[in-house]
């Protein structure tokens, strides 16, 4: 019998990309800065913030848009 199932695969970050998270506590606009096999290094580029989390692995979707978005 099938099911509806959601399948997760580790997003594939290079450095330099830019991206945006939408909601959660790593919300807002960051720059791709280092990567590992278990770390991701992003660094804000508003603040200069940086921060290490673990890989993640979602995506939404991929457009043009500006950035760092504004408010």
């Amino acid at each position: 019998m099938s099911e509806h199932v959601v399948i997760f695969t580790r997003y594939p970050f290079t450095v330099g990309l830019k991206i945006h998270i939408v909601d959660g506590p790593r919300k807002g606009d960051w720059e791709v800065v280092g990567i590992d096999e278990k770390k991701v290094t992003l660094r804000c580029p508003v603040s200069g913030h940086v921060a290490q989390w673990d890989r993640f692995c979602y995506l939404v979707e991929e457009k043009e848009a500006p950035w760092p978005a504004a408010g």
